[in-house]
Protein backbone atom coordinates (compact mmCIF):
# COMPACT_ATOMS: atom_id res chain seq x y z
CA UNK A 1 0.00 0.00 0.00
CA UNK A 2 1.13 3.49 -0.98
CA UNK A 3 0.19 6.68 0.44
CA UNK A 4 -2.02 6.87 -2.81
CA UNK A 5 -4.27 4.02 -2.21
CA UNK A 6 -5.14 5.71 1.12
CA UNK A 7 -9.26 6.10 1.35
CA UNK A 8 -10.90 9.12 2.99
CA UNK A 9 -12.23 7.21 5.66
CA UNK A 10 -8.50 5.47 6.15
CA UNK A 11 -6.95 9.00 6.41
CA UNK A 12 -9.84 10.25 8.62
CA UNK A 13 -9.48 7.31 10.91
CA UNK A 14 -5.12 7.75 10.67
CA UNK A 15 -5.65 11.61 11.02
CA UNK A 16 -7.71 10.95 14.31
CA UNK A 17 -4.92 8.75 16.07
CA UNK A 18 -2.16 11.03 14.61
CA UNK A 19 -1.91 13.29 17.94
CA UNK A 20 -2.90 11.03 20.70
CA UNK A 21 -4.74 7.39 21.07
CA UNK A 22 -8.10 7.07 21.21
CA UNK A 23 -10.76 4.51 21.71
CA UNK A 24 -13.10 3.26 18.86
CA UNK A 25 -16.08 6.00 20.16
CA UNK A 26 -14.20 8.77 20.21
CA UNK A 27 -12.04 7.88 16.55
CA UNK A 28 -15.46 7.60 15.41
CA UNK A 29 -16.95 11.12 17.02
CA UNK A 30 -13.41 12.82 15.75
CA UNK A 31 -14.11 11.40 12.52
CA UNK A 32 -17.23 13.41 12.05
CA UNK A 33 -15.48 16.60 13.56
CA UNK A 34 -12.28 16.42 10.92
CA UNK A 35 -15.05 15.94 8.20
CA UNK A 36 -17.68 18.28 9.31
CA UNK A 37 -20.12 15.83 9.64
CA UNK A 38 -19.56 14.67 5.97
CA UNK A 39 -18.25 11.21 7.23
CA UNK A 40 -20.02 8.73 10.04
CA UNK A 41 -18.29 6.12 10.75
CA UNK A 42 -20.75 2.90 11.40
CA UNK A 43 -19.56 0.75 14.35
CA UNK A 44 -19.11 -2.65 12.08
CA UNK A 45 -17.18 -0.22 9.38
CA UNK A 46 -15.39 1.29 11.61
CA UNK A 47 -14.19 -1.65 13.88
CA UNK A 48 -13.62 -3.58 10.51
CA UNK A 49 -11.27 -0.56 9.13
CA UNK A 50 -9.50 -1.02 12.51
CA UNK A 51 -8.88 -4.59 12.10
CA UNK A 52 -7.55 -3.78 8.39
CA UNK A 53 -5.22 -1.77 9.58
CA UNK A 54 -4.11 -3.37 12.41
CA UNK A 55 -3.39 -6.31 10.03
CA UNK A 56 -1.26 -3.97 7.69
CA UNK A 57 0.77 -2.35 10.77
CA UNK A 58 -0.32 1.38 10.33
CA UNK A 59 -2.15 1.27 13.79
CA UNK A 60 -1.33 -0.36 16.94
CA UNK A 61 -3.37 -1.18 19.98
CA UNK A 62 -2.10 1.13 22.46
CA UNK A 63 -3.92 -0.18 25.47
CA UNK A 64 -6.44 -2.49 26.21
CA UNK A 65 -8.98 -2.42 29.04
CA UNK A 66 -11.76 -4.36 30.27
CA UNK A 67 -15.00 -2.43 31.19
CA UNK A 68 -18.15 -4.15 32.41
CA UNK A 69 -16.77 -7.76 31.31
CA UNK A 70 -15.90 -6.20 27.43
CA UNK A 71 -12.18 -5.07 26.24
CA UNK A 72 -12.08 -1.61 25.49
CA UNK A 73 -9.13 -0.79 23.14
CA UNK A 74 -7.31 2.15 22.58
CA UNK A 75 -5.43 2.85 19.19
CA UNK A 76 -2.11 4.58 17.92
CA UNK A 77 -0.55 5.62 14.69
CA UNK A 78 2.04 2.85 14.04
CA UNK A 79 5.55 4.11 12.80
CA UNK A 80 4.35 2.74 9.20
CA UNK A 81 0.87 4.65 9.55
CA UNK A 82 3.01 8.10 10.43
CA UNK A 83 4.90 7.72 7.69
CA UNK A 84 2.09 6.98 5.37
CA UNK A 85 0.10 9.77 6.94
CA UNK A 86 2.75 12.38 6.51
CA UNK A 87 3.10 11.50 2.80
CA UNK A 88 -0.01 11.88 2.16
CA UNK A 89 -0.74 14.92 4.04
CA UNK A 90 2.12 16.31 1.92
CA UNK A 91 0.66 15.48 -1.36
CA UNK A 92 -2.88 16.85 -0.40
CA UNK A 93 -0.93 20.27 0.71
CA UNK A 94 0.74 20.25 -2.79
CA UNK A 95 -2.18 19.53 -4.83
CA UNK A 96 -4.55 22.13 -2.46
CA UNK A 97 -1.39 25.01 -3.29
CA UNK A 98 -1.17 24.56 -6.84
CA UNK A 99 -5.22 24.58 -7.48
CA UNK A 100 -5.50 27.99 -4.92
CA UNK A 101 -2.21 29.23 -7.81
CA UNK A 102 -4.46 28.25 -10.47
CA UNK A 103 -8.05 29.84 -9.26
CA UNK A 104 -5.78 33.27 -8.64
CA UNK A 105 -6.63 33.03 -4.74
CA UNK A 106 -3.06 34.32 -3.81
CA UNK A 107 -3.39 32.71 -0.17
CA UNK A 108 -6.89 33.83 0.44
CA UNK A 109 -9.19 31.22 2.22
CA UNK A 110 -11.99 29.59 -0.05
CA UNK A 111 -15.84 28.33 1.78
CA UNK A 112 -17.58 25.48 0.98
Amino acid sequence: MNDQTLREPTLLILSTIADVPRHGYAIAQEVGKISQGRTRMRTGTLYGALERLLGQELIAVHEEDVVDGRVRRSYALAPRGREMLAARAARIARTAQEATRRLGLGGRAVTA
